[in-house]
């Protein structure tokens, strides 16, 4: 089965997103997700200018040589819009190859391993009554696992708190907006803000939270420690991770779990973090990390070291990505969880998907292939709008910090 041709859409209902297709000889068409927040273009262009020539004629069914020839045959190997672009190629074949099976994509991976896929929800408030509010709302709603983030005293906005209920877009415009970030006022309030939470919903609620990579892995490792009362799944992306063994410091300070890896391109991101059981979940993506072909290798490689996947799931992602992560999840034996970050009617209707949630779980559904299309005349009435996420600024001295 020949590749005959592939082409990039570009479409921003509520925001941005990439999408490859490609389309074989037999009449079998894939589709796969290249979105890259607030640098989408640089993965159209190296789709278009570098990718799909090399694409035509080959073989669409031979998904691990092509993966192979993208990576190693480029030279200049990783890095987040190569990836991402090899993702969208990736996912694509596998979506076709599971159309020409006749088979939901799961079924290819392996089958199930779970009659459903653990997700957590977002709830998001300006303040610590607000997130209260919004957690006993997801609760309501029927999740088992939630995420809280609040606004913190004294600071006018802060990354989780964002516009809209079921969904925020943190990019927020035309060029990087400008927060002011205050550590000291962090570290006060978040105890607070899960003493207030943990009250509300009980004991059996999993209560996750997000840090944005904001500390240094002493003062990871002081949150870590002061969260330890209100059993939290995880703390999420405590410090950067360029230099892995900073892991090692929060480990010893504090036995509240540890997750990262969103922005993770390849398995030798999290090589050393998993290897030494410096994290608990990896949460890596499809279309950042490489598609279904390389994730695979990471959870392999985690599993043997008692790591259990936790992807992310954001806005960013569109529903290509989180369709196909629902079949991985769906399969893959060390699954953790899934975030699940509902998308804008608009999106839903541009990419129309046979996934579905009930009861705090998602279900990647029975459809053949990874059950997400997209409506190409619907898309082509949202054109690209350039957006960008914001910066941080420390706010008694306007240092720029980590976002």
């Amino acid at each position: 089965m020949k590749i005959t041709n592939a082409r990039v859409i570009v479409c921003s209902p509520g925001r941005n997103f990439v999408t490859l297709k490609i389309e074989t000889d037999e009449g079998l068409t894939g589709i796969g997700d290249a979105t890259l927040n607030g640098r989408e273009l640089s993965v159209v262009s190296y789709l278009n200018d570098h990718v799909i020539p090399c694409l035509i004629g080959r073989d669409a069914h031979q998904i691990e040589d092509i993966w192979q020839y993208l990576y190693k045959g480029a030279y200049w190997r990783r890095g987040p819009v190569t990836m991402s672009a090899i993702a969208a190629v990736d996912t694509a074949l596998w979506d076709i190859k599971a159309k020409a099976a006749n088979l939901p994509l799961y079924q290819l991976l392996g089958g199930r391993s779970r009659s459903g896929v653990m997700v957590y929800g977002h709830a998001n408030g300006s303040d610590i009554e607000h997130t209260v509010d919004e957690v006993l709302r997801y609760k309501e709603m029927g999740y088992k696992a939630i995420r809280a983030q609040s606004g913190v005293p004294g600071l006018e906005k802060v990354y989780g708190v964002g516009r809209g209920n079921m969904f925020y877009e943190p990019a927020d415009g035309t060029l990087p907006s400008e927060h002011d970030w205050s550590t000291e006022k962090y570290l006060l309030h978040a105890p607070k803000l899960f003493d207030a939470v943990r009250q509300a919903v009980g004991p059996d609620i999993h209560l996750l939270h997000d840090v944005h990579h904001r500390l240094t892995p002493i003062e990871a490792g002081r949150l870590g420690k002061a969260l330890e009362p209100f059993h939290l799944f995880w703390m999420e992306d405590a410090t950067p991770a360029e230099n892995q063994e900073a892991f090692r410091l929060i480990r010893q300070h504090t036995t509240t779990p540890l997750a990262v890896g969103e922005i993770f391109n390849t398995i030798w991101d999290c090589k050393d973090l998993i290897q030494n059981q410096l994290i608990d979940y990896i949460r890596a993506t499809i279309v950042h990390a490489g598609g279904l072909t390389h994730l695979r290798r990471i959870a392999d490689f985690a599993a043997m070291h008692q790591v259990r996947t936790g992807c992310h799931g954001a806005t960013d992602l569109s529903p290509v990505c989180m369709g196909t992560a629902l079949h991985f999840d769906t399969w893959v034996p060390n699954f953790g969880i899934q975030e699940y970050m509902r998308h804008t009617e608009q999106t839903d209707e541009v990419f129309p998907h046979s996934y579905s949630f009930k009861d705090g779980y998602m279900h990647c559904g029975e459809t053949i292939g990874h059950g997400v299309d997209i409506d190409e005349k619907l898309a082509a009435k949202y054109p690209y709008q350039r957006a960008y996420l914001p910066v941080n600024r420390l706010q008694h001295d306007g240092t720029l910090v980590n976002w």
